[in-house]
């Protein structure tokens, strides 16, 4: 039979038996048996039913049932085992057993941050707790009844509950985990019992019977919400669970009890009441005081262990912080030191006790003592609440060394804790390098490298803060541009051209007066602001001040090409293109530097060497040209370029043997001359695309003439960029062969200017060429450079005469001459001669006369489409009648 049937055969038999003498003791025994069974099979369903990873909780209900069973077999047996000669029956042990299992149940419950600072602390808590209720008890009511009684033992089952109980309410009371509720149930079922087991050895001593039924149902009611309790569903808590007032509770109850404790002994005492059991009481106090005592001993090691613990974190702290440079300082809201650390001598060159004694004021720079004596007093202010006051905060200030040199500092000042008065404890850290190496980052950001003059950052800076603040006087931008420096990093390298950078800029400082701002703008570019006319001028809004700028300007080109520059073990010459423009009202910085630019731009575009003042239409043409490339790429993609042919004659035959290709573009149905383009085309490297696809065109045309069986040539004029473009040489190969155009039929025109300015890149090429069997030609001849060397070094096939000479034939004895004296040269060095420009009868027969073989102009033929070509090899080969220019 289990020990559950047998609490139940026993609660039902013996007590139906002791209804009629003891309703009371019945009543309470089955009722206690039912709550029991209730409250474990609650749990056990409870612990079955647990959530996953709810183990401990889970396990705390099974020891929470394990006791209820235990407790109801207790309870069960009693009336079993009231006739034996025991005082202490074992229906008692199983109800001690059973108290233990709850006990152990209800500390299952709770979690372990909830036991307190430590288990010592903790078992001497629940200790003075149950002694100082045992001591209550037995002044107030168990002394006087246990005076004359043998039987101590009968209080073996009520102080077993007291202990448990005692021993789990602050882990039951202060938690807050999920099983909190259960816990604090098993803790009223614990204090009932002890309740009830107080009151069972009363009966017990007194024999007056039962206890009575009020105390004997608490121990039922307590078991029903145990029973309940599992299946209350506790809200979430959002957060941390705060320190609640429970906490505060079970630290401070085991010193009330034990004030509660003394009280009444003291009351006890000077009433004189009845005289006690002469052991009980005396044990139970003294315990208190022993235990007392104790914990006070241990709270005492630990307050010096933690006081020792906070001077040596101390000390490693200012170990540390000294061993990372920084320099520790404690001193009062005065700023008078204290203390400070070894490391102020190795960084200042101070001795520490030097300094003991002294104001921090008198090394900080009277600059910044303001600032620390501010953070002094915001960290040991009184009229602040506790709360308030500030933490730590940071000061950047000036120290002064041993030697007398200020060295820049940050220091982080703190409170600093102290029993007698509010101190501060400050880390000093030496940060010159820092500081050093910030206003280098800072030079380096708005100065040169190269030249050490300020760079286009801090020149469009102080422009903006010199027009901001403008007044009468006249401001103005002067650019530099040195002519011809390109070739100086392809000739000398490129140390060589930041060392003549370098000496460029030293003589432009020379020439520039203090007060005005040189800066390099980047390149080969520099850059002069000048302020009320610059170099020093009075302030003026007159044509002095604007006439001083230029004569700075004109003195900047000067000092440029005085002398050459040394460089390498070679001098080099060079020269400056200046660009001038002045400040208008309204006018932005940025745009006034724009037009200085502009303005050079010009400068280099008449030939360098000159200083240009900006004008409105400068921009003007700039922008109008920057629209016309965009325009051209825009054509380029859309095809709206076409080509016209001018033929070239016999002038003797008046047959056409060759013809000139000349690019034409249509934007919508208005011709654009091409002079208004083609130096915009060159200017931008759209004259490479466009010239291959002339090449392409024309070629694909005249390989179709030539394969009706007319003998007929090609004639392209070339530029400097397109004969410079990477593969040019193949681009013109690949033409040719996919045209299948003779390379003999192919003339390609240069003009001396090209051969002097590039002559070795640009001859080599069109050697290369030659030795394909391209002809070449020279246009132009007679308006360039050194034309005799130019025809010694390049193998050229024809020569053409420029159309001024042409103009004046039967008009200008000189030009005549000339033209005759060209002619002349082409036949002795065996070249063709073609002239250019005819447009009189007169010219036509001067040239026949002079022996020119070949001549194309208005007067021969204008330029024409194709099909005009077609047209005119069909039907004529004579002369066609001069028309009106209209191309």
């Amino acid at each position: 039979m289990s020990l559950t049937a047998a609490a139940v055969i026993g609660a039902a038999g013996p007590a139906a038996a002791l209804l009629g003498g003891a309703p009371a003791a019945a009543v309470t025994a089955i009722a206690g048996v039912a709550a029991g069974l209730i409250a474990a099979v609650s749990l056990l369903i409870a612990a079955v039913r647990a959530v996953p990873h709810s183990g401990r909780r889970s396990s705390a209900w099974r020891w929470l049932a394990s006791g209820s069973l235990g407790w109801l077999a207790g309870v069960g047996m009693r009336p079993l085992a009231e006739g034996t000669p025991f005082m202490l029956t074992f229906a008692d042990v199983l109800v001690v057993a059973g108290t233990v299992l709850l006990a152990i149940g209800c500390g299952r419950t709770a979690r372990r941050r909830a036991y307190g600072r430590s288990l010592p602390h903790y078992v001497s808590s629940a200790y003075i707790s149950a002694a100082s209720l045992f001591t209550i008890c037995w002044v107030a009511l168990l002394g006087p009844l246990y005076a004359g009684s043998d039987e101590p033992s009968t209080l073996a089952s009520p102080v077993v509950c007291l202990l448990a109980a005692c021993a789990v309410a602050p882990a039951a009371l202060a938690s807050r985990s999920a099983g909190c509720r259960v816990g604090r149930a098993a803790l009223l079922v614990l204090a009932a019992a002890t309740v009830q087991e107080v009151a069972t050895a009363i009966a017990r001593i007194t024999v007056d019977g039962p206890p009575p039924l009020v105390t004997g149902m608490l121990t039922p009611v307590a078991f029903l919400l145990l029973a309940a309790a599992p299946w209350v569903v506790r809200p979430k808590a959002r957060g941390r669970p705060a320190r609640g007032p429970s906490s505060l509770i079970v630290e401070g109850a085991p010193l009330a009890l034990a004030a509660v404790a003394t009280v009444v002994l003291a009351v006890r005492v000077v009433t004189g009441g009845p005289e006690p059991s002469a052991v009980v009481l005396p044990v139970a106090a003294g315990s208190i005081v022993v235990v007392l005592l104790a914990k006070v001993f241990v709270l005492a090691l630990e307050t010096a262990s933690m006081r020792g613990g906070l001077d040596s974190s101390e000390r490693r702290l200012i170990h540390l912080a000294e061993s990372a440079g920084d320099v520790i300082v404690v001193c009062d809201r005065d700023g008078e030191i204290r203390e400070i650390g070894a490391g102020v001598e190795a960084l200042y060159g101070y001795r520490p006790r030097e300094l003991v004694g002294r104001s921090i004021l008198d090394y900080v720079h009277s600059e910044d003592a303001p600032a620390v004596q501010s953070a002094l007093k915001a960290l040991t202010s009184e009229d602040d609440l506790p709360g308030e006051r500030q933490g730590a905060c940071r000061v950047a200030c000036r120290v002064r060394a041993a030697d007398g040199t200020w060295r820049p500092a940050e220091s982080v000042a703190t409170r600093h804790p102290s029993d007698v008065e509010d101190l501060v404890l400050i880390s000093t850290r030496d940060v010159s390098d820092q500081v050093a190496l910030r206003n280098q980052v800072v030079h380096l950001t708005f100065h040169d490298g190269v030249t050490g003059l300020p760079n286009r950052a801090y020149f469009e800076e102080r422009t903006r803060e010199v027009l901001a603040r403008r007044g009468g006087g006249t401001t103005a931008v002067v650019f530099i541009d040195l002519d011809g420096f390109t070739g100086v990093n392809d000739s000398v390298g490129h140390a060589g051209g930041d060392y003549l950078l370098s000496q460029a800029a030293r003589r432009l400082r020379a020439a520039v007066h203090a007060d005005d701002t040189l800066a390099r703008w980047g390149g080969d570019e520099f850059a002069v602001l000048l302020e009320s006319g610059g170099s020093g001028q009075p302030s003026g809004s007159g044509p002095t001040d604007a006439q001083s700028a230029i004569d700075l300007a004109e003195r900047l080109v000067r000092e440029v090409s005085a002398e050459p520059f040394r460089v390498a073990d070679r001098d080099i010459a060079l020269t400056a293109s200046v660009g001038v423009a002045f400040a208008e009202d309204g006018v932005p910085a940025g745009d006034l530097i724009r037009n200085a630019d502009v303005a050079t731009t010009r400068a280099k575009e008449l030939g360098g060497r000159r200083v240009e003042v900006f004008a409105a239409h400068m921009h003007a043409d700039v922008v109008r040209r920057l629209e016309l490339a965009a325009d051209l790429q825009r054509a380029l993609l859309a095809g709206q370029f076409a080509i016209e042919y001018q033929p070239v004659v016999d002038l003797a035959t008046s047959r056409v043997t060759a013809v000139e290709a000349l690019v034409r573009w249509w934007r919508g149905s208005t011709l654009v001359p091409p002079q208004q383009f083609l130096g915009a085309a060159e200017d931008t490297g759209l004259i490479v695309p466009l010239g291959e696809w002339i090449l392409r065109e024309s070629c694909r045309e005249v390989a179709a003439w030539r394969a009706s069986s007319w003998d007929i040539g090609l004639s392209l004029n070339l530029s400097t960029r397109q004969i410079t473009a990477p593969r040019f040489v193949e681009t013109v190969a690949a033409a040719l062969a996919e045209s299948g155009l003779p390379a003999s039929a192919l003339t390609l025109e240069v003009i001396e200017e090209m051969l002097v300015e590039d002559a070795e890149e640009i001859i080599g090429r069109l050697s290369e060429l030659r030795a394909m069997g391209v002809r070449l030609a020279i246009d132009d001849f007679g308006t360039g450079y050194a034309s005799l060397a130019l025809l010694r070094q390049l193998p050229v096939d024809l020569i053409k005469i420029d159309p001024s000479f042409v103009c004046g034939l039967g008009r200008d004895e000189t030009l005549t001459l000339l033209t005759r004296t060209i002619v002349r040269l082409g036949h002795d060095l065996g070249l063709m001669v073609v002239a250019e420009g005819i447009e009189r009868p007169e010219q036509l027969e001067l040239l026949r006369e002079m022996g020119c073989t070949r001549g194309q102009g208005y007067l021969v033929a204008r330029p024409m489409a194709a099909r005009g070509v077609d047209s005119l090899m069909r039907t004529s080969l004579a002369p066609v009648p001069p028309l009106q220019n209209t191309a």
